[in-house]
């Protein structure tokens, strides 16, 4: 049986978050729903990830497999017209039967962006914050994260996991216009994890810890010891990286 891989991006606002659950609108069960339209056939997807509620992403990917004929040169143009404002098919991807969507993803980044004056025109994708932030200790304690690997303080309680280990490879803050943004890349992320880096690190940019602090709350392993968790809103899933598992493709 084929298997494919699909690209898409959405704006979270309006979704009980990205995974299928009872009795909540989600971005999964809305993409499946008019999949299965479309293509006459009940499409069960396999996602890269998952992303909370209010949460966007610029690339998220699934997998299915369909032993149904269907015209790919159509396929995204025709869902795309199906699928509310807020959701996009980017691209269909022929892939090699034994990839997998979660598993097969090398690295996934993240970008969380902070507005510093009021903008009306940005209120749903960027946290408003009037205090001032020093953006060079902010990067100091961006240094601790890549060289720490246990990442407990950061992940949401009481969370099924094997292991709390993740290699972070990348994470820095920059000054945009209008305010900052942060960009994280690891291999993988725990449930609520870059939110609360983000707002442990606004507590640095405060001068509300300081560095050595920051470093105490990795070692603690205590989510209690971490700062509170930003709003979902700012917070997007931009890359999602794979090794060389596509076939054909045909994008929207």
């Amino acid at each position: 049986m084929p298997r494919y891989f699909i690209e898409f991006s959405y704006e979270g606002l309006n979704y009980h978050g990205l995974q299928k659950q009872p009795n909540s609108e989600t971005i999964q069960e809305c993409v499946e729903l008019n999949m299965s339209k479309f293509l006459g056939s009940s499409i069960d997807l396999t996602l890269a990830g998952r992303t909370d509620t209010g949460v966007h992403a610029r690339q998220m990917f699934a997998h299915f497999d369909i032993n149904v004929d269907f015209s790919q040169d159509n396929f995204c143009r025709s869902l795309n017209m199906m699928l509310p404002k807020d959701i996009c098919i980017e691209s269909l991807s022929l892939v090699n039967k034994d990839s997998h969507a979660r598993f097969d993803a090398t690295s996934r980044t993240y970008e969380y962006f902070i507005n510093s004056k009021k903008n009306p025109f940005n209120y749903n994708s960027a946290y408003y914050i009037r205090d001032e932030l020093d953006i060079v200790k902010m990067n100091q304690s961006c240094l601790k994260l890549l060289n720490h690997t246990d990442f407990k303080c950061f992940s949401k309680s009481h969370t099924d996991v094997k292991t709390y280990d993740c290699d972070i490879s990348y994470a820095k803050w920059d000054m945009i216009e209008g305010g900052c943004k942060f960009t994280i890349t690891s291999n993988r992320f725990l449930r609520n994890m870059v939110r609360s880096i983000v707002g442990t690190m606004i507590d640095v940019g405060r001068l509300k810890i300081t560095d050595t602090d920051f470093q105490k709350i990795l070692d603690s392993r205590d989510r209690s010891e971490a700062g509170l968790s930003v709003p979902a809103l700012g917070l997007f899933l931009t890359e999602i990286k794979y090794e060389e598992i596509i076939l054909e493709i045909w994008k929207k």
